[in-house]
């Protein structure tokens, strides 16, 4: 079960401009820049990423149905910034996992506790 749309919109306005700041360098974070679907808009959204041998992955805490999950799947990827690098993502995958295999221990106790287990799995691009 998804963390609660009250909490995102929340976080939307209190803590994602908190977390811009340092998402872009703190490890297990990143900055992933998407394009609004209907809008066009850029939107550079805070988020926590899990590297998971050649993959990157993204628990979904608050649902596949969250917008910027949309914008991701339409696009068939996006950038982001982490470790003060910018790599972009490719071939957006929806995987359901209650296992919590796909990220770390530590996180798969947080995980537990909420009742998340969707993410979003991508391929790095390869330049050439």
């Amino acid at each position: 079960m998804p963390i609660p749309k009250a909490v995102a919109r929340f976080n939307l306005k209190v803590t994602n401009p908190i977390l811009r700041r340092m998402a872009w360098w703190a490890p297990g974070f990143a900055i992933l820049t998407h394009v609004g679907r209907t809008s066009g808009t850029v939107r550079r959204t805070p988020i926590n990423i899990f590297r998971r041998r050649d993959r990157y992955v993204i628990a979904l805490t608050y649902g596949a149905d969250a917008q910027w999950v949309k914008n991701v799947l339409a696009a068939g990827g996006c950038e982001i910034e982490t470790r003060r690098r910018h790599i972009r993502l490719i071939a957006p995958e929806l995987v359901h996992d209650p296992s919590l295999g796909l990220v770390p221990r530590f996180v798969q106790v947080v995980l537990g506790l909420t009742g998340v287990d969707d993410f979003l799995v991508f391929r790095v691009a390869t330049s050439g």
